[in-house]
């Protein structure tokens, strides 16, 4: 396995990762499915992953095994929160892994490298969004030291998502 910074050549590999994720993890949630295309097609759009890797305050990795890309993490720094009181916070964006290499840790590998770039930059806290059913990544958040700090609602086409927001501070 290799995990490595992403760079805008890799917005095509990130994409479509995103896009795939996504729908293994949330497709079963939507009772309309031209409302999951419609989000896939505008979060996921390979000019926008290149737009938001060129971004000075986000870093990509992506994860590969066998030369192929299987997962991905996003950190946005300097992210404030309206439930984190620390000046300089940073945002865990995103971890999704391709649900066939979720036993390899790829998750735990690529969560390690983002703190540790939070850390490098001086960030207090970190916080992130998970919703609410997910049960398996709340579960592995808390497992890391993360804490819920608050709710919010997320709204896709005509379905309306229960968030948790969750942190952890940096010593």
């Amino acid at each position: 396995m290799e995990i490595r910074i992403a760079t805008p050549a890799d917005a095509p590999f990130i994409a479509l990762l995103g896009r795939i994720t996504f729908t293994e993890t949330f497709e079963h949630l939507f009772t309309d499915r031209n409302d999951l295309l419609n989000y896939c097609n505008s979060t996921f759009s390979v000019g926008k992953i290149k737009r938001s890797l060129e971004k000075d305050n986000n870093v990509f990795w992506i994860a590969f095994v066998e030369q192929l890309p299987v997962g991905y993490a996003k950190l946005k720094l300097n992210s404030p929160s309206e439930f984190v009181q620390s000046k300089n916070t940073s945002q865990l964006q995103k971890i999704y892994v391709l649900k066939d290499f979720l036993s390899l840790k790829i998750g735990l590998q690529l969560q390690t490298v983002l703190l540790e770039k939070a850390k490098e930059k001086q960030s207090q806290a970190i916080w992130l969004s998970v919703w609410e059913g997910n049960k398996r990544a709340i579960k592995f958040y808390k497992k890391n030291e993360f804490q819920a700090i608050g709710n919010h609602t997320f709204q896709i086409g005509k379905e309306v998502f229960s968030f948790i927001a969750m942190s952890k501070n940096f010593e």
